[in-house]
């Protein structure tokens, strides 16, 4: 399993450049992972539009979007026992 981390803007690699780098290394099968916390615009409108031009790009790729990272059951677990974790400390502001 090859893994790549990609950005939709201001940082590098894009995710183009990313699905560049994975189809050189033989991925046939690439499933994007929106580290998001919620389905806001670029999940919903932005990412739509970048995959499909990255089928076009890479016909011999076969590509698969998940939902947004935030709205998985198990993360959203995760964040209420990190939110509800009295033995945290809070660092002075």
């Amino acid at each position: 399993m090859l893994v790549q981390c990609a950005y939709l803007e201001l940082c590098e690699p894009t995710l183009a450049q990313a699905a560049d780098l994975l189809a050189q290394q033989g991925a046939t099968h690439i499933t994007v992972v929106p580290m998001f916390l919620g389905t806001g615009k670029h999940a919903r409108e932005d990412l739509p539009v970048l995959v499909e031009q990255l089928r076009l790009r890479h016909t011999s790729v076969h590509f698969a979007v998940q939902g947004a990272i935030g709205e998985d059951n198990r993360m959203t677990a995760l964040m209420a026992e990190i939110a509800c974790d009295t033995s945290a400390t809070t660092p002075s502001l």
